[in-house]
């Protein structure tokens, strides 16, 4: 964990710690207030944390979810109005009207700081941090928690960083993540360990996680069977002394050391040479885990807990992520794994829908598929789960129809992290390729969407191939 701090970096912190004072002065003051935050992982989680915030305040509140395309749109008449994961592109006109806007987020802001029209705008862009990797809106959440000495929230900062990915391309958190994470350590929340990438650590048997390990088809993809004679012939038992099937959790360092060396082995082979120094990174990096969680949980493991609050975003349940963060779970626990089960399934079922039918279309620098009938809360989950069967050497958008005022598509694009190594930033690719199509859009360098005009689908899709330029 890298926790240096520059001194203009500690000036920039200083200023956004006033900022937050200002928050916490008009938090204090109010007698109710609304929020208003995004509908995935992070921005359930930073709800929660500002929920959590204001349940121990006694202050009255709600909650609301809401897509980044009805920003423009809201309305608040409560005293203090608080966003969070959102805001910052947006224009909050409307809800800064008759209550305090105070503004968490961490995308790029289009009012300029000392610009914003009485709007308190905490936003990590503004002091030189680049949002989408330095702090997520669950930690500038948990950041303004903390003026008020609420520590016990900083493991949800974490879960909110590692639901945005945020740790994505380096494997470690970085930037104000890591106060966070330092946090959460001195409490006694969150333990960190550098290790495999394979997701399932608690979860999933061995074998399983390296049949899905990475976006690079690998002769181990998607075959169980050779996956097993790959880890028999590395002599790493499949089970333990009692017949068990070991996790990767499981397995002893020299273990895991000798795996490393293989995978690094099979990976190089598979990769163009500008690639190889980078494979490391995808072999292994940082791990989190919760101290409070059972042991062999989907809870124990940051990646895995935050995939299930965004299966509850992806189908509308957001009220269910907010009670499983917020201490609730067991009240709800068959409703939770039914619809955990019914997410997979659909998943799974979406996946081959488009596999059997043969809907990938190969263009010069992308690869693409029409969603008809997916829903547009999971087209980029799918996008991410063909790469490893396609060509990994290009990005794989999704789209699908959504309904609403004005008739249109969900775009999602998924690509390796290897093409983010390269130098592009998808997210900021498809933004600019977006709005020429009278659309909207955005994300990280491997993983972002767009919403597009219905009639003006092909020209996306045309002229992003062409703004491409991979080696």
């Amino acid at each position: 964990m890298d926790s240096k701090i520059s001194e203009e970096d500690l000036q920039s912190r200083k200023h956004m710690d006033l900022l937050l004072d200002k928050a916490k002065n008009k938090i204090l003051d109010a007698e109710n207030v609304t929020i208003f935050t995004h509908t995935d992982c992070d921005g359930v989680t930073a709800g929660s944390i500002l929920s959590s915030l204001l349940d121990k305040l006694e202050i009255e509140h709600t909650v609301n979810f809401v897509d980044i395309n009805e920003v423009d749109e809201l309305t608040s008449d409560t005293d203090v109005t608080l966003i969070s994961d959102l805001g910052a592109g947006q224009n909050l006109t409307s809800v800064s009207k008759n209550s305090t806007t105070i503004v968490l987020d961490h995308h790029p802001p289009i009012r300029p700081l000392n610009e914003n029209n009485g709007i308190i705008e905490i936003n990590p862009n503004y002091y030189g941090w680049d949002g989408s990797y330095t702090i997520s809106g669950g930690g500038l959440s948990y950041l303004l928690a903390k003026r008020f000495h609420f520590y016990d929230l900083s493991w949800m900062g974490i879960l909110s960083a590692v639901g945005d990915m945020q740790n994505n391309m380096t494997g470690k958190l970085r930037g104000l993540n890591t106060e966070i994470l330092k946090d959460s350590i001195e409490v006694g929340n969150v333990e960190y360990i550098n290790d495999l990438l394979l997701y399932g650590r608690n979860t999933r048997p061995l074998f399983i996680a390296l049949s899905y390990f990475g976006d690079i088809h690998l002769p181990l993809t998607n075959n169980r069977n050779e996956c097993i004679h790959f880890l028999e012939s590395l002599n790493i038992p499949i089970k333990n002394d009692t017949g068990a099937v070991r996790c990767l959790c499981d397995l002893n360092m020299e273990e895991k050391s000798r795996l490393f060396s293989e995978l690094l082995k099979m990976m190089t082979r598979e990769v163009p040479d500008r690639y190889v120094k980078y494979v490391p990174r995808l072999i292994s990096g940082e791990s989190y885990e919760f101290t409070f969680e059972e042991e062999y949980t989907p809870y124990k493991d940051a990646s895995e807990y935050s995939t299930i609050i965004n299966a509850c975003g992806r189908n509308r349940r957001f009220d269910l992520g907010m009670q499983v963060i917020k201490g609730h779970r067991h009240e709800i626990r068959s409703e939770l794994d039914a619809l955990v089960k019914q997410h997979k399934r659909y998943l799974a079922q979406s996946l081959s829908d488009i596999q059997e039918e043969n809907n990938i279309e190969i263009l010069d620098n992308l690869q693409y598929f029409y969603g008809e009938g997916i829903k547009p809360s999971v087209v980029g989950t799918i996008a991410g789960m063909l790469l490893s069967n396609y060509d990994w050497q290009k990005p794989m958008v999704g789209y699908t129809h959504v309904d609403g005022d004005q008739q249109g598509y969900k775009v999602s694009l998924r690509c390796s992290k290897l093409l983010g190594y390269d130098g592009i930033h998808f997210g900021n690719l498809v933004r600019k390729v977006a709005s020429k199509c009278g659309g909207s859009g955005g994300g990280h360098s491997v993983a972002c969407g767009a919403y597009i005009p219905e009639d003006n689908i092909s020209d996306f899709i045309n002229l992003l191939n062409n703004s491409i330029h991979l080696n």
